[in-house]
Formats: C-alpha cells, sequence, structure tokens
C-alpha cells in the first residue's frame, strides 16, 4: 500500500504544480482579483487584486490524479466511501466558487448570504446522511470505549461538523500558506489512522490531497501568486469534517484541527464580547491569526507557528487513535 501512497502524493503534486502556472495568469486575465477588507491589517492591502478561486487547483488535481488511479492501476476502485468523499468535496467547492464569484464580479467582500450559504450547506449535509445511512455506516458516537448510538440525531451531528469544519478553515484561510499546510498535516494525521483501520479508500483519498496541496502551496506561501478562497477553505474543511466521520474520529477532529477551532473561537469571543461590552474587544483583531499580526508577527512567523500547533496536535491525535 506504502506504493500507492506515494504514487498519489507524487501524482497530485505533479498535476497540481503543473496545473497552478497555467490557471493562474488566467485568473488575472478575468481580472478575478481578491479585494481586502479596508479594516484588516494593513499590511495586507498589498494583496489586493491577487488571483482567488484557487482552490480549483487542487481539487482539479485530486480529481484527475484519482481519475488516472482507476484508469491505470488496479488498487483505486470508486467504493461508496471515496464518492462520499467526492461529493462532499465537490459540493462544498461549488458553494465556495458561487461565493467567490459574486466577490470577484462585484469588487468587495460581500458574496453570498449567510442565509443562502447555510441552506446551501444544510442540503449537502442532509445529502450525506442520507447517502452514509444508505451505506451501512454506525450512527454511534464513540469515545474512550463508550459507545453512544445517536440514531437520527447523528445526522445534526453531520450538519454541524460540515457546517463547522467548512466554515473554521474558512476562517484561517487569512494568511499566506496558513489554511493549506495546517490541512496538509490534518489530511495527514487522518491518512495515516486510515491505514491503520485498513480504510484504504479513505486513506488514499486523504493522501490525495496532502499531494494536491503541496503542489498549491508552491504558489501560495507567501508571497502568494494565488489564493484558495472560499472555492478552497469551504471544501477543505467540509472534506476534513468527511473523513473523520467516516473514521468515527469525530471527537478527535476538535484535536487535529485545533487551529481550526481556535480560529473560530476567537471570532466568536470577539463578537461576543464585543457586543456585551458596547465595543470593546479581546483580541485585537479575529480571527487568531490577525491578532498576532498587529501584535507584531510576521505572516512567516504567524505560519510556522501555527503550523507547528497544527504539527503537535497531529502527533498527539495519532497517539491516542492508534
Amino acid at each position: 500500500m506504502s506504493n500507492e501512497i506515494i504514487f498519489q502524493i507524487v501524482v497530485s503534486f505533479f498535476i497540481a504544480a503543473v496545473i497552478a502556472p497555467i490557471f493562474i495568469p488566467f485568473l488575472h486575465r478575468l481580472k478575478f482579483g481578491q479585494s481586502i477588507r479596508k479594516e484588516g491589517p494593513q499590511s495586507h492591502m498589498k494583496k489586493a487584486g491577487t488571483p482567488t478561486m484557487g482552490g480549483i487547483i487542487f481539487i482539479s488535481s485530486v480529481l484527475l490524479t484519482a481519475i488516472i488511479g482507476f484508469a491505470f492501476t488496479d488498487y483505486l476502485i470508486f467504493g461508496s466511501d471515496l464518492i462520499i468523499l467526492f461529493l462532499t468535496l465537490f459540493g462544498f467547492a461549488i458553494i465556495g466558487f458561487v461565493d467567490d464569484f459574486i466577490i470577484v464580479v462585484r469588487k468587495n467582500n460581500e458574496g453570498l448570504r449567510p442565509k443562502q450559504k447555510f441552506l446551501s450547506q444544510i442540503v449537502l449535509a442532509t445529502i450525506f446522511f442520507f447517502i452514509f445511512l444508505s451505506n451501512g455506516h454506525s450512527t454511534e458516537l464513540r469515545f474512550f470505549g463508550l459507545h453512544f448510538d445517536l440514531y437520527f440525531g447523528y445526522g445534526l451531528l453531520i450538519l454541524l461538523m460540515l457546517v463547522g469544519g467548512s466554515n473554521a478553515v474558512n476562517l484561517t484561510d487569512g494568511v499566506d500558506g496558513l489554511a493549506g499546510g495546517t490541512s496538509v498535516i490534518a489530511f495527514t494525521t487522518f491518512g495515516m489512522i486510515a491505514l491503520a483501520q485498513h480504510q484504504f479508500q479513505v486513506a488514499l483519498f486523504c493522501f490525495m490531497m496532502v499531494g494536491a496541496l503541496l503542489g498549491f502551496l508552491v504558489f501560495n506561501l507567501n508571497p502568494a501568486k494565488v489564493f484558495m478562497g472560499d472555492t478552497g477553505s469551504l471544501a477543505l474543511g467540509a472534506a476534513l469534517a468527511a473523513v473523520s466521520i467516516l473514521l468515527k474520529q469525530e471527537i478527535l477532529l476538535v484535536l487535529v484541527g485545533l487551529v481550526f477551532v481556535l480560529e473560530t473561537l476567537s471570532v466568536m469571543l470577539q463578537v461576543t464580547y464585543f457586543k456585551r461590552t458596547g465595543g470593546k474587544r479581546i483580541f485585537k483583531m479575529a480571527p487568531l491569526h490577525h491578532h498576532f499580526e498587529l501584535s507584531g508577527w510576521s505572516e512567516w512567523k504567524v505560519v510556522l507557528v501555527f503550523w507547528g500547533i497544527g504539527l503537535a496536535t497531529g502527533v498527539l491525535s495519532l497517539m491516542i487513535a492508534l
């Protein structure tokens, strides 16, 4: 199986690295540039106009890698788990694409209305749940040897995880390379857990994502030549949640994705405190990475520290799961 994994990583990396130099100038010609919030860090204003929707690069890479693996090898079979994962990835990518498209057309950060986005996510989560049930997956929640069957309540958990995961990665995607690199660590962690559980379809998906994201990061590290946009971030968060659900590691997702959780909590705390105190703030700016930027940290320092946290929680997660 190790040869197949290496094949998936190398091929998906190569495809992403080849697609990006072609796709980025295309985005430039279409003038699909990122609009920067005026209330954000002033150092980010120079990034205005950087092409967005870059999530198409690694999503396309994963799709092409899967097609190659299916057509030219005998180990990649599109079973139910792989289909669920691809439907989740593409479904949330479409929501993100529509959101990005509206933003670049209007030249501001107002994309889909929150109700529109949330309704779309609910529809996808509902489809996920019924496919999940039709394929005989367990609705049990397992925690330190204890099993709790949630029955149809598991559908609410799936909704919470898919919506929460997609929005958490979306909030984290505010510094060059931050969301992409942290996602690489998270998918690697879940990929190793999938191998230990002999869930090879899930493992192959995870490592295809790792290779594609690494290829994308070549062009997304500071100074970024392209941003993943909501097209990429919503898809990544939902895919990570879907992987954890199929591996029955729902609770472990909180630890594996601790950086995403902290970023989300910082926004929730900031908004709540701001409203209750009449304008006071806990952080200089939320999400959390902006707080450290405004405290004098360089983008590279923020990224490396957050990657370090992700790596530490990934290793700890492996120690717990394996």
